[in-house]
């Protein structure tokens, strides 16, 4: 049996290697990925262009602004002179953001009240604007803070202390960049996609070109067949995985927190299912064009809307989210960010890996069973 798996392995390695292409794409292209989706998919809201239209233009409306200035996260683009400008820079996007300062605002801050200010806002983009929002909104209350503080010194008031001591503290990823949220979804995405689609091919081109009558009128049972095939692209796949994590830590400092090897092994169950589910694609397809559709169909869409790779799957409706307990890379997802990000051990997601062993056996044994039904 070994000997059979092994010349359909040393069959497989041959074909690949003489497509030089298509061991290009297999290798090059999921680094190439990870490069623009890396940097193209980036939640991450900094150098909003901002305008400002101070109708006061005192000392403490331009202290005020001077928060806005020492920050990334806005671009001060504009000092407007009227109020009708507003509507021209927000319309055609010149601007996104617009700090209005009342004529009162001083005097409210002298008379220790609340000093209106007013923030519109370009809301065509609700992620950015609802980001935005928030960075003006942390901004205005330490600009306040400090304003009470200053009241209270005035006042020859010895005690000082704030009513709520806040001190945030963010782990896994203190920089909050987006980057080292999306790259562990982009390994998931890349593998899922590459691996399904390349079986695929690789089988109904056998079939295309009358190769596959030579394999069933030999001694080769159908699960030898499967594992045979299986094998080379397991082993690129794994290269192209150590690519991915390599082009990872180069480009955006996202390095495996936890174990390697435990990674590498969860990887191996989770290639091992979407291999299989190519072999199935296989024997529903009988030409290459409609294996590449069905693969894109069953693999891109669902991996990259339904596995929480960019959007939260528990903001999704509740039929949907029952969908998404069919999703393979749901559940890869969640080991890849719990072994890459937080460095923890199976006993955190033992129950995802479960399922992917499950998923890989029943696809194996579906395939294998279609395969010996259409062919031997």
């Amino acid at each position: 049996m070994f000997q059979r798996i092994f010349a359909i392995a040393k069959k497989e390695f041959r074909q690949v290697a003489r497509d030089k292409r298509t061991l290009g794409i297999l290798i090059l292209v999921p680094a190439f990925m990870i490069i623009m989706f890396g940097y193209a998919l980036n939640f991450d809201v900094k150098h909003t262009s901002m305008g400002l239209y101070d109708e006061e233009k005192s000392s403490e409306s331009r202290a005020f602004t001077q928060e806005f200035l020492h920050s990334e996260y806005f671009d001060f683009k504009y000092v407007l002179k009227t109020k009708q400008e507003i509507d021209g820079l927000l319309g055609k996007e010149q601007c996104r953001i617009v700090i209005v300062i009342p004529k009162d605002f001083s005097h409210h801050l002298k008379g220790d009240e609340a000093a209106p200010i007013q923030v519109i806002v370009d809301g065509a983009n609700s992620n950015a604007a609802t980001t935005a929002i928030g960075y003006v909104s942390a901004i205005t209350q330490e600009y306040s803070t400090r304003i009470v503080l200053q009241s209270l010194m005035r006042g020859g008031r010895s005690d000082m202390s704030m009513p709520i001591d806040y001190r945030p503290r963010v782990w896994y990823n203190p920089e909050l960049r987006s980057a080292k949220f999306l790259v562990p979804g982009l390994i998931a995405f890349i593998l899922m996609v590459t691996a399904v689609i390349s079986t695929s091919l690789s089988v109904v081109r056998e079939s295309e070109k009358n190769t596959i009558e030579q394999i069933i009128v030999s001694r080769a049972r159908p699960i030898e067949f499967i594992v045979g095939k299986t094998i080379p692209f397991m082993i690129i796949s794994f290269i192209a995985t150590l690519v991915i994590l390599i082009a990872s830590y180069i480009l955006f400092d996202v390095a495996v927190k936890g174990s390697l090897l435990l990674l590498l092994g969860i990887t191996l169950i989770f290639l091992t299912g979407c291999l299989g589910l190519g072999l199935l694609i296989s024997t529903v397809a009988e030409t290459q064009q409609v294996a590449f559709i069905l693969a894109v169909i069953l693999t891109m869409l669902p991996t990259f809307l339904l596995s929480g790779f960019v959007f939260p799957i528990r903001n999704m409706p509740v039929v949907i989210q029952a969908i998404t307990y069919l999703i393979p890379a749901r559940y890869f997802l969640v080991v890849l960010r719990s072994i890459i990000l937080k460095g923890v051990g199976l006993g955190a997601f033992y129950s995802d890996v479960l399922f992917l062993v499950a998923f890989a056996a029943i696809v194996l044994a579906v395939s294998a069973a279609r395969m010996k039904k259409r062919s031997w």
